[in-house]
């Protein structure tokens, strides 16, 4: 390097050390983000991620990164969030699972929902679904509860979290059905049994499925909204099908650490945000039938503690005992 080099090399290193020493930090973000994921490769959450982390990092200018770390109903996911620097940098994208339900579900969970995170955007709310094998006898839930009574045995439904869980012992519970609950760390592999015929039926997230339901490779049997999807016209609700007052949708949101500075947390929202309304990311919802979790901030905590009360009903009107 020749003098001139090394001088304006210098200059640098000055002006660096001396942002540092006036305790400037170098605006964010100035690094990756990463955004960690409660569920496998292949589920709802897991798409969503990397389709918004996509978006996002050409907003941002760096790179998103998608960790998964499914297990335990999201405790692993949220608790590596936790357990991270409260910098911005890591993100969590959580469902009402561990958000709501595990609050109501579990005993002794080792975070609060409500406490040790924020809310930063919501994400997608939509009606979830119960789906069977696509050569099944059974073309509507109707005719699966009566073939079980019939046959006098009980209905295997997959979940992947305790959110799942709950409405397949609401189902079980409103119809007088016994249920026999199939626990898996994601979606992935439970949709895999019910194609292979493994496994009965099972309740999920519709947009991961959706695709799946147009290709015929498996058959959407009824919905958990007060309405048909408009993705989905031609399947009844569960309300339709005799189930009387089954109503419950699952939703996602972006989290952070509650400590997190709210100016980085100002500046994550904002962003976010624009990803969401981009018009990409709409095309995007309507063919995966969700709709825009159009909140932030404290919208959002007041809608995250109005459905922690709801689950509490469903749970307590159930008789579901935390485990």
């Amino acid at each position: 390097m020749n003098i001139l080099g090394r001088f304006r090399a210098l200059l640098v290193l000055l002006f660096a050390c001396s942002a540092y020493a006036n305790g400037q930090p170098a605006p964010f973000p100035a690094k990756p983000i990463r955004i960690v994921v409660p569920f496998t490769a292949g589920s709802g959450a897991d798409a969503d991620s990397r389709f918004y982390g996509e978006l996002l990092a050409k907003k941002i200018g760096q790179p998103v990164i998608v960790e998964n770390r499914p297990g335990a109903s999201g405790i692993i996911a949220v608790r590596a969030v936790k357990s991270a620097p409260a910098d911005g940098y890591t993100m969590l994208i959580a469902t009402s699972s561990p958000m709501t339900v595990n609050a109501v579900t579990i005993k002794d969970l080792p975070y609060d929902p409500f406490v040790d995170f924020k809310p930063v955007v919501g994400v997608a709310v939509n009606p979830a679904v119960f789906v069977v094998k696509a050569d099944s006898p059974y073309r509507s839930i109707r005719d699966l509860l009566a073939a079980a009574k019939h046959e006098q045995r009980p209905i295997s439904i997959g979940n992947y979290s305790t959110g799942y869980q709950l409405m397949a012992t609401w189902l079980g519970t409103a119809t007088g059905a016994q249920v026999n609950h199939i626990s898996y760390k994601g979606g992935a592999q439970m949709v895999t049994d019910v194609i292979g015929g493994q496994l009965e039926t099972a309740v999920t997230d519709p947009s991961s499925i959706l695709p799946m339901h147009r290709e015929g490779r498996v058959r959407i049997i009824a919905t958990t909204g007060t309405k048909r999807m408009e993705a989905l016209p031609e399947v009844p609700t569960l309300i339709e099908s005799g189930v009387d007052g089954y109503e419950t949708y699952i939703w996602s949101s972006f989290f952070v650490r509650s400590e997190t500075p709210s100016q980085v947390t100002a500046l994550l929202t904002e962003r976010v945000s624009q990803v969401m309304r981009l018009p990409e990311a709409q095309a995007y919802r309507k063919a995966r039938g969700q709709e825009f979790l159009d909140l932030k901030g404290d919208a959002m905590r007041n809608f995250q503690l109005r459905e922690y009360e709801r689950f509490k009903r469903v749970a307590d009107s159930v008789g579901f005992r935390k485990q």
